[in-house]
């Protein structure tokens, strides 16, 4: 019985709290979301959170357990799966009862669903309708899926005093070897590029090879920004016998959390190419696996596995997430940040699920917050901005540090430091006050600032589920950090998950009314990061920097005709030319610097 999404969207990864129990919530309606393994403290606590709930036996896994990490994760996961598989059940069971509950359901499916008419026809012919019902449940409806993410740059070193730990007990590690045990047949979510000991970790669990059915127990999802990483990953996983099932296409800036920019290419051209070179794609994975599979002497698939390409980042409206399956037919559109305003499927709290409802454009910034040094998107008000300028202003800056996620740098410590923490940050700023006559003011400030404007992401981005559930939070006040991406600024409204549905299939709208297309917002901000990058850039420029930026530049110029193309042929994206017009303009306007060497 081959599973049909129910849906043509999913949830992506938000956070470290924001989808931690996002399956719990949707999953018995069919609507598939992804849980982040990067915080086992936050895990332990939702389980003993959840096992209480559920009635559920209880048992703690502490740090003394020799495999904590990867155990927590994995006893996490095979609760969520159970209170999924108890939930669907008892929603099967009231579909099948109540003509009520079943025809709320079908109005909540893609109009397009083949089960919704299905459903439907069932629902008119009245006839034997309970048996006809319980059997086509039965054989139609499937949980979504629980999948999971990790980021495989957060895979920190890990030590019992001073002797490090082999490499399997690193962060990155240990989280896929806790989804890799669990009971779950879902996928895992990599994130922020390659990481080459990571894909190789894959090869010791059986379940990510096709079985003599040529089917994958567990499958692995690459998210993206564009089609020659997608390649290059693919294929490295391929010679490895490991098959790609998913490649996510996240938009390089008009995302949440962190924001991987591309060299100027825009979501509308990456996503052509996917569509163009999709078989390329699949062959070029097919043939490198099969011959990895033969080596190994393992079963191999004779024809390519099912490949699927889903798009995220930006999406605010019926008409853009339809054009986007229409279009370049991708299988799935991630739906991320309008799903903090709907309480039944995201874990936020409150006082910040306020503040997002009254956030204007001008609240939601690209921001330098993170540890990682990557940009962050995020917005301004948060308590966490709010703490961090006190203990700032205090001169107690920076964090205890109490989980170390990020401890990644090694400047002054073999063991790591993160640049949060205020044993890092103290040293720095120390540096700093020893140059201070050597440097101006302005100088001096900046430095200051660029040292001391960095957040605790461990502690800030799982807070929320905590002041949700009522769960005591330990050590020093951090507050709330939240990473929504720009698209939220146009979601003014705490909604219901019926109505947020509704807004994605049936333009039964819940947004504010004067909102730019997903693309000219992608197109504006990657004008404004452009700028950025050349006003900010100090010290003698090098000839690949001049490089990047002329192939940047050269990008978004290739992109704004492709989009002239496309938005002329198509009534979806009318009245918006004159603001491709006016980007290029802008665009043309920015000046790169010339060389002294030319």
């Amino acid at each position: 019985m081959t599973k049909k999404n129910l849906h043509t969207f999913h949830i992506p990864v938000m956070g470290l709290a924001y989808t931690i129990d996002s399956p719990i919530r949707v999953a018995q309606y069919g609507i598939s979301s992804v849980v982040a393994l990067a915080d086992d403290d936050l895990i332990e606590k939702m389980r003993n959170f959840y096992s209480t709930k559920f009635n559920i036996p209880y048992e703690e896994i502490t740090q003394k357990f020799h495999d904590y990490r990867a155990e927590r994760i994995t006893s996490y996961l095979n609760l969520v799966d159970k209170i999924v598989k108890e939930k669907f059940e008892n929603f099967k069971t009231e579909l099948a009862e109540s003509k009520t509950a079943l025809e709320n359901f079908v109005s909540m499916l893609p109009n397009t669903s083949d089960i919704k008419k299905g459903f439907q026809n069932l629902l008119d012919d009245g006839i034997a309708f309970k048996e006809n019902i319980q059997n086509y449940i039965e054989t139609h409806l499937f949980p979504g899926e629980i999948d999971v993410n990790i980021m495989t740059k957060l895979d920190k070193d890990n030590f019992i005093k001073n002797e490090q730990l082999p490499i399997e007990f690193n962060d990155a590690h240990a989280a896929l070897r806790g989804f890799a045990n669990s009971n779950l047949e879902s996928s895992v979510v990599l994130s922020a590029g390659m990481n080459p000991r990571l894909f190789g970790y894959f090869e010791n669990f059986k379940d990510f090879f096709p079985n003599e059915n040529n089917e994958l127990k567990k499958k692995i999802i690459l998210k993206v920004s564009d089609f020659r990483s997608a390649m290059i990953q693919g294929n490295f996983l391929a010679k490895k016998g490991l098959w790609v099932s998913e490649y996510r296409i996240e938009s390089g800036l008009n995302c949440g959390g962190h924001a991987f920019a591309t060299d100027g290419l825009l979501l509308g051209t990456i996503l052509e190419e996917f569509k163009q070179k999709k078989d390329q794609l699949i062959q070029s994975a097919h043939e490198l696996m099969i011959k990895a599979l033969q080596a190994k002497n393992q079963h191999f698939p004779e024809n390519p596995l099912e490949l699927k390409i889903t798009v995220q980042g930006g999406v605010g409206t019926a008409a853009e997430h339809e054009f986007l399956l229409d279009e370049y037919k991708v299988d799935s559109v991630g739906w991320g940040s309008p799903f903090l305003l709907v309480p039944e499927a995201t874990s936020v709290d409150q006082e910040t699920r306020n503040l997002l409802m009254k956030a204007k454009e001008d609240d939601f910034y690209l921001s330098n917050i993170s540890p990682l040094g990557v940009p962050f998107n995020t917005l301004k008000g948060t308590t966490n901005e709010f703490l961090k300028q006190k203990r700032i202003h205090e001169n107690k800056a920076g964090s205890s540090c109490p989980k170390k996620f990020l401890a990644l740098s090694k400047e002054y410590d073999p063991h790591g430091i993160c640049t949060a923490s205020k044993k890092y940050q103290d040293i720095k700023l120390e540096e700093l006050e020893a140059k201070k006559d050597s440097i101006s003011n302005d100088e001096f400030e900046k430095s200051k600032i660029k040292i001391t404007e960095k957040s605790c992401l461990c502690v800030g981005l799982a807070n929320a589920s905590y002041l949700e559930n009522d769960i005591k939070i330990k050590g020093q006040a951090q507050g709330v950090v939240i990473c929504p991406g720009p698209n939220l600024a146009y979601f003014d409204q705490e909604v219901s998950l019926k109505d947020m549905i509704h807004h994605i299939y049936q333009g039964k709208s819940i947004i504010r009314t004067e909102r730019p297309n997903l693309f000219i917002k992608e197109l504006k901000m990657y004008v404004t990061y452009f700028r950025n990058e050349i006003q900010s850039v100090s010290g003698e420029l090098t000839t690949a920097q001049l490089k990047k930026w002329n192939s940047f530049k050269s990008n978004l110029l290739d992109g704004i005709e492709y989009y002239k193309n496309l938005f002329e042929s198509t009534t979806v994206f009318k009245g918006h030319i004159e603001q491709l017009d006016f980007c290029k303009s802008e665009l043309v306007g920015i000046k790169i610097p010339v060389s002294e060497l030319v």
